[in-house]
């Protein structure tokens, strides 16, 4: 259901700190022009955390009305609060996306029964889920057990994205559950990997900046040919790595100011890049092949 190349959109921002419609309207445009699938919106890479309610509705109106139906949205709508979740996806499915985007909660660490009724929760409203897994976020990894309560609990969720590092965890949920959930790349830097074991995609943050490269792995996968696509991305690699030498989206958005896609303007908590990782971007983004970039 969910395959090929999606986007964790960037929401821009003014200097002032206000959303950057104007460079949206730009990032989007660039984002279809580039083939990708679909868009994640309000995901962790739009700092979704850092914005209220009115200003979330603002952005998905303004979004999918850019969209247009040409490739799919996808919305994201958790929290650690079941009663929040569920007033997001409310609130998102109004705007009739392809499906919604739930990461496990995180800071409460809740036990198997209370994540299993999390999602059932999720699950009444009928939309196709995505169940986002990222321990390094959330501070809760899923055993095998679990995440099979849960496939087989919920079968509303219809993919998972896939952000653990412990690639043996990550095959073993492949392998039992190949033809029954979409399994999305969640780790850019590892996209090879998981497309050897049969991934159906990625969501990207990097993608921001590197949807062309993306695309061109993508393709190239489908055709078969697993020596060009890791061609390709070995030269998207160094800029890849580079978007998370501090916590994303920090790197994406000074990138894209650098490609004249809105500034680098982000949230606090999060703050600017540092002066000496600036310069380190701007050395491997001017190294990274053109063709690569939005």
């Amino acid at each position: 259901m969910f395959n090929g190349v999606y986007t964790a959109l960037a929401t821009p921002f003014t200097a002032a700190g206000k959303t950057d419609f104007k460079a949206l309207e730009t990032l989007l445009e660039k984002q279809i022009a580039a083939g990708v699938d679909g868009i994640v919106l309000l995901g962790t890479t739009a700092e979704a955390a850092a914005m209220d309610e009115a200003e979330k509705d603002e952005l998905l109106c303004a979004a999918v009305r850019q969209i247009n139906k040409r490739v799919k949205i996808v919305i994201g709508t958790g929290t650690n609060c079941t009663r929040t979740m569920m007033q997001n996806t409310e609130a998102a499915l109004k705007h009739n996306p392809d499906g919604v985007l739930i990461v496990t909660p995180y800071y409460n660490k809740p036990n198997p029964s209370g994540l299993l009724e999390h999602f059932r929760r999720a699950a009444e409203f009928g939309a196709p889920i995505i169940l986002y897994h990222i321990p390094g976020r959330t501070g809760l990894k899923l055993s095998a057990g679990v995440m099979r309560d849960l496939l087989q609990g919920v079968p509303e969720i219809k993919a998972v994205k896939e952000a653990d590092y412990d690639m043996a965890r990550v095959t073993d949920t492949a392998v039992e559950f190949a033809g029954h959930t979409d399994i999305l790349c969640g780790n850019d830097d590892l996209f090879p990997q998981y497309l050897a074991i049969n991934a159906s995609g990625i969501i990207s943050a990097a993608a921001n900046v590197l949807a062309p490269a993306f695309v061109k792995i993508y393709k190239a996968w489908q055709k078969g040919d697993m020596q060009k696509a890791f061609k390709i991305f070995s030269k998207a690699y160094p800029l890849i790595k580079a978007c998370y030498l501090e916590t994303n989206p920090t790197c994406v958005k000074y990138l894209l100011s650098r490609l004249g896609v809105g500034g680098e303007t982000v949230r606090l908590p999060l703050g600017s890049v540092s002066d000496a990782n600036k310069a380190k971007l701007d050395e491997i983004l001017e190294q990274t092949e053109k063709s690569l970039l939005i």
